[in-house]
């Protein structure tokens, strides 16, 4: 007589993903191989993200590959290997895209907020000063600045508003006539000849008005055909709107003089 082996046929009976093993003669065990769960003739695959979530970061989400295997990966708005998850703060990094003038505030993940400073205006993204200082910045207006800084000219960094018609650096940096307006002491009158008090004058406005008096007290024309604005019948003005906390830049291509 020779022992019966109750695993030679049909895996004994039990379930293809268990493992038939003979006890006594006729007789056997089923197991249920590893990733699986069961009575070893029902075994259902393992799914580690059932228990707590499957080791992973609670701001990681567990992604099963297999019996009894998974992947972790961090959330969106978090960084690490799964297992461990760290918040990014999108501020943390170059003030989270926001102009160099703002606040930034995370909010909700992978999101953020950009408010202009105190003393500053913009969406947050481009935030402006007042126009003495916005001058400086822009390298079309730059050389007026430097100008103004000179003479201690700093009428345009009060309260405002004020309307500025800049020349174009190129043009402070070319005409002759500055030197000699320097030499003769008269360049702060020509720079104040570019300057209005007491308005906020954009250019849609400008369109409206034909004389406006400078802050040197000389009238400056001002004339509108062809969609340009011309001031003084010469000075046409090639930028227009540069919006700062106490008034408005205007840039023009001729220098004014009273």
């Amino acid at each position: 007589c020779s022992a019966i082996d109750a695993c030679e046929r049909s895996n004994g009976g039990c379930s293809s993903k268990a493992e038939c093993r003979r006890t006594t003669p006729g007789n056997r065990a089923c197991v249920c191989r590893a990733g699986y769960s069961g009575d070893g003739i029902v075994c259902i695959e393992i799914n580690p993200c059932l228990v707590n979530n499957g080791g992973c970061d609670r701001n990681a989400e567990c992604t099963q590959t297999g019996p009894n295997q998974a992947v972790c990966n961090c959330l969106k708005g978090y960084s690490g290997d799964g297992k461990t998850c760290t918040y990014i703060s999108l501020c943390s990094q170059n003030n989270g895209g926001c102009s160099e003038f703002a606040i930034c505030n995370d909010t909700e993940l992978a999101e953020r907020t950009c408010t202009c400073k105190p003393n500053y205006i913009g969406d947050g993204f481009k935030c402006r000063g007042n126009i003495f200082q916005e001058l400086l910045r822009n390298s079309n207006t730059s050389r007026f600045y430097f100008h103004l800084e000179a003479l201690s000219i700093r009428d345009i960094s009060g309260p405002g508003p004020f309307t500025v018609f800049v020349p174009h650096t190129d043009i402070l940096n070319s005409d002759p006539r500055v030197k000699d307006w320097i030499a003769k002491g008269v360049m702060a009158q020509v720079l104040r000849y570019h300057m209005v008090a007491c308005a906020n004058l954009l250019h849609k406005d400008l369109t409206a008005i034909t004389n406006i008096t400078s802050l040197h007290g000389d009238l400056i024309h001002i004339s509108y055909s062809q969609n340009s604005l011309v001031l003084n019948n010469k000075a046409e003005i090639i930028l227009s709107d540069a919006v700062g906390t106490n008034g408005v830049i205007h840039v023009i291509n001729q220098i004014l003089v009273p």
